[in-house]
């Protein structure tokens, strides 16, 4: 069996070509022309340089596989466009090249993101399958885009999507700074009133993505691969603090500093023609109540669970950061 994977130069595309791989499958990764290939080097990937901006540039990515694992996309832009060439317009070429090239594909596998459904309107009722999605950022907004061309194909060829919560673990961008305070003492907290967030380890993400996949009852349908418990942020920083093993002062920080300092940071990234990873939508995501979801579904069809707790999880990730010094 042959899979193609997107994404794979990337924090989550790199573990699941990884999975495949040590599950037997031949693994084929699209790369583009500037991608870091750090984490493809030594591995048995077959590579294909590519791009996105049309159905026929994809057909040596896609023909001769069974399934296609699409993880690429874009995460931070300037603009609502951006986002949706990136997302939607990506995965509809890649898709349009699966029904030119290779129209009896086994399952095309779309991951996208609790953002395409937005935050949940309590801690009784996270975000399901069922839910109506209300995106509250451009990206999240470019991702349900992204959804509904994968869903224009069902009839075509199996399609499956998978929507992730906030993911973490090694080679993770994201959480390394929050490590890195830590680290000195210091571990901040956005707001005055507690925060609950649906929070996975990457390797249970990843066996999530690869049941989804596989599954003969996941044909044409929605999950959500999540933690089966929701985290404070609270909890997050303690068991950051005892993955470091030392004390930390708590600073709150006000939603209005947060979003002056997202504003501050986008406004000098567009002076500098560069595109601000802290921006006024990551404001938005970071003073949401409740980035909740429920894997009831994901357990009940796939037999997906939780294997790797938070406390265990952000160990790992501490000591995959000292192993690889990207902390001192």
């Amino acid at each position: 069996m042959k899979v193609l994977v997107t994404g794979a130069t990337g924090f989550i595309g790199s573990f699941v070509a990884e999975f495949f791989l040590a599950k037997g499958f031949d693994v084929r990764c699209t790369i583009r022309g500037k991608s870091n290939l750090r984490w493809l080097e030594g591995k048995n990937y077959e590579i294909v340089k590519t791009n996105f901006e049309n159905p026929e540039e994809l057909k040596n990515a896609v023909i001769g596989v069974d399934y296609v694992v699409h993880v690429a996309g874009t995460i931070a832009a300037k603009n609502y466009n951006e986002y949706l060439k990136g997302n939607r317009d990506a995965t509809s070429n890649l898709l349009r090249a699966v029904e030119l090239f290779n129209p009896t594909i086994k399952k095309f596998t779309f991951v996208s993101s609790l953002t395409a459904a937005g935050p949940a309107s309590s801690l009784e009722n996270p975000v399901d399958e069922t839910t109506i999605c209300r995106p509250i950022t451009n990206y999240g907004q470019s991702k349900l885009e992204a959804e509904k061309e994968v869903l224009n194909y069902r009839e075509i060829f199996p399609i499956t999507i998978v929507r992730l919560p906030a993911i973490y673990g090694p080679r993770d961008t994201a959480l390394v700074d929050m490590f890195r305070l830590a680290k000195i003492g210091l571990t901040p907290l956005i707001g005055f009133k507690e925060k609950y967030v649906s929070l996975l380890y990457v390797d249970d993400a990843v066996e999530g993505i690869y049941l989804a996949t596989l599954s003969d009852n996941s044909r044409n349908e929605i999950f959500f691969i999540s933690s089966e418990r929701f985290y404070t942020w609270n909890e997050m920083m303690d068991s950051m603090k005892i993955a470091i093993g030392k004390k930390t002062i708590t600073i709150k920080i006000p939603h209005f500093i947060v979003f002056g300092a997202a504003y501050i940071s986008e406004l000098i990234s567009n002076l500098n023609g560069k595109v601000s990873v802290f921006n006024v939508e990551k404001a938005k995501d970071f003073t949401q109540k409740y980035w909740i979801c429920s894997s009831k579904k994901a357990f009940s069809t796939l037999g997906f669970r939780q294997k790797v707790q938070l406390p265990e999880g952000m160990k790992k990730t501490y000591l995959w950061y000292i192993e690889n010094g990207w902390i001192s």
